[in-house]
């Protein structure tokens, strides 16, 4: 047998040699049911692959469904809810519309029709869950105000709101709009 230098350096038939050399010498019909074992065993894990492919081809086209079917709801939920919100809008601008078609009445009916309005709105907001914040002598928060002007005012205390120029609204943690206010130095 030949030293491992020797072998590292000897072509590939000496060293396939040696080795079936070293082996005891197999009959044809063994070297037969081998054959077909191996031919056994790569159909077996041809078959194998071919499954592992099929299987992860439908997984991955069934992801692409998924994510699909999930954009397509996602747009119909957003267009659902804003038709759902506009459609509860559409009794205060019914309201409106009677207000401004209305030139009979005098002044106080039409103010009591305007606050009957506001009034509406106000329910419908409040069963959206909105709430509307910012009103004068509460104490100024950079998170929810906006203060555009500030003021001397010795009746209100230190950093409070002295004017509200337009109302925050908040939805749950969410803030929709700031509150614009005015602020007490």
């Amino acid at each position: 047998m030949a030293t491992e230098e020797t072998k590292v350096n000897a072509p590939i038939e000496e060293v396939a040699e040696e080795a079936t050399e070293s082996k005891p010498k197999k009959s044809k019909k063994e070297k037969k049911g081998d054959c077909e074992k191996l031919r056994a065993e790569i159909e077996k894990l041809t078959n194998e692959l071919a499954n592992a492919k099929d299987t992860h081809l439908r997984v991955l086209a069934e992801y692409d469904n998924f994510r699909k079917r999930s954009a397509r709801e996602k747009e119909a939920i957003y267009g659902d809810a804003k038709a759902n919100t506009l459609k509860t809008l559409l009794p205060v601008i019914d309201n409106f519309d009677r207000a401004a078609d209305n030139k009979t009445d005098d002044i106080e009916v039409y103010r009591k029709g305007i606050e009957m309005t506001l009034t509406q709105f106000g329910e419908i907001l409040k069963n959206l869950e909105v709430e509307a914040f910012g009103e004068v002598g509460e104490q100024f928060d950079p998170n929810i105000h906006n203060a555009v002007m500030t003021v001397e005012n010795d009746e209100l205390p230190e950093n409070s709101i002295a004017a509200v120029f337009e109302k925050g609204y908040r939805m749950g943690d969410r803030i929709l709009r700031f509150a614009t206010v005015q602020v007490t130095n």
